[in-house]
């Protein structure tokens, strides 16, 4: 008589693998209050550079790209709660529109820092050098801050696209699901950062 084979389940332990991800965004929330304190100083400190900055900025641009971001919070969303509810084909649809999401906004500062490399505009150049401290300030700031959390999006991303890779595997489903809210949490956190960064940047008078 043939036994039979036993099969091992996978160790999980998805309340550690949430609170990792909930420590990984205290420290990235602690990262841009950082730099958040700083453009707050120099804001403080030039307060009519600030001003001029946010002037060269494009708002439309601006305000396309929190439309768009707000969008694929809400989609990300929705796609976890389809894949809670077994629905796989609505879940992969829903991250797909998320990661679209994404594209439409990296194109969108892809044109807004290509229009201001056009005109000279950016890290290092002669034009940024010239510039008065506040006003360099302020475009230092841009640069760095906007760059930092397009990496963000970037990163992003490419979770999303493993989830996607994974509930095509089947090995993200209604039961299994942490690689997604783990992608879900991350991906408001970018969408987060940059509701702080749009007003401080696009918006300020």
């Amino acid at each position: 008589m043939t036994e039979k084979p036993i099969h091992k389940t996978e160790p999980r332990d998805d309340f550690a693998a949430k609170m990792g991800m909930w420590l990984f965004i205290f420290t990235e929330m602690l990262l841009f209050a950082g730099l958040f304190l700083v453009y707050s100083v120099f804001r403080f400190q030039y307060p009519g550079y600030f001003h001029q900055g946010a002037l060269e900025l494009n708002v439309t641009i601006g305000s396309l790209n929190t439309v768009v971001l707000l969008i694929s919070s809400m989609t990300v969303a929705m796609s976890l709660t389809a894949l809670q509810k077994g629905d796989r084909r609505s879940a992969l649809n829903l991250l797909l529109i998320t990661i679209l999401c994404a594209f439409i906004f990296l194109f969108n500062k892809y044109i807004e820092w290509g229009a201001k490399f056009k005109e000279g505009l950016y890290p290092g150049s002669a034009l940024m050098l010239k510039l008065a401290r506040g006003h360099l300030l302020f475009f230092n700031l841009y640069f760095f801050m906007t760059g930092l959390h397009a990496l963000h999006i970037i990163v992003g991303m490419v979770i999303l696209w493993i989830a996607v890779f994974r509930i095509k595997k089947g090995t993200v489903h209604a039961g299994k699901y942490m690689l997604l809210e783990n992608g879900a949490l991350y991906w408001h956190l970018v969408d987060l950062i940059w509701i702080f960064l749009f007003p401080l940047f696009y918006l300020i008078t």
